[in-house]
């Protein structure tokens, strides 16, 4: 899958309609964040099961300001609607690998529980 251009228009629906995304936050004039990209694109074609989306600081400040991301390059992975990893800094490919590793071997079992302990008190 390619990497997807995130925005106000199309963020939320990512998160909510997939359940495990990862969230590059970059600007045009970061030279590390544009170096990021490769590596950023390569995770994605290898692992095809996971949203890669990129949201650009410049053009969409409100998605960066409402993760309160002060620092770029920043990575944010996202599973089930749920954020379990930042990571801010410069990182190279293995350092990414095993961040997707761990995010997948994450135990979901009490995000899970507290969504549902949340949807038990809005009924």
């Amino acid at each position: 899958m390619a990497v997807i251009t995130l925005t106000k228009a199309n963020f939320k629906q990512t998160i909510e309609s997939n359940d495990f995304v990862i969230v590059d936050f970059w600007a045009p004039w970061c030279d590390p964040c544009v170096a990021f990209t490769p590596t950023f694109e390569a995770a994605a074609a290898k692992h095809t099961d996971i949203v890669f989306g990129m949201v650009n600081t410049e053009t969409d400040p409100e998605i960066s300001d409402y993760f309160d991301v002060k620092q770029i390059p920043g990575l944010l992975v996202i599973r089930e609607r749920a954020g379990i990893h930042a990571q801010v800094g410069e990182i190279g490919a293995p350092a990414f690998d095993e961040i997707i590793k761990w995010a997948r071997e994450f135990d979901m079992t009490q995000v899970r529980k507290h969504y549902a302990e949340e949807d038990a008190k809005n009924k």
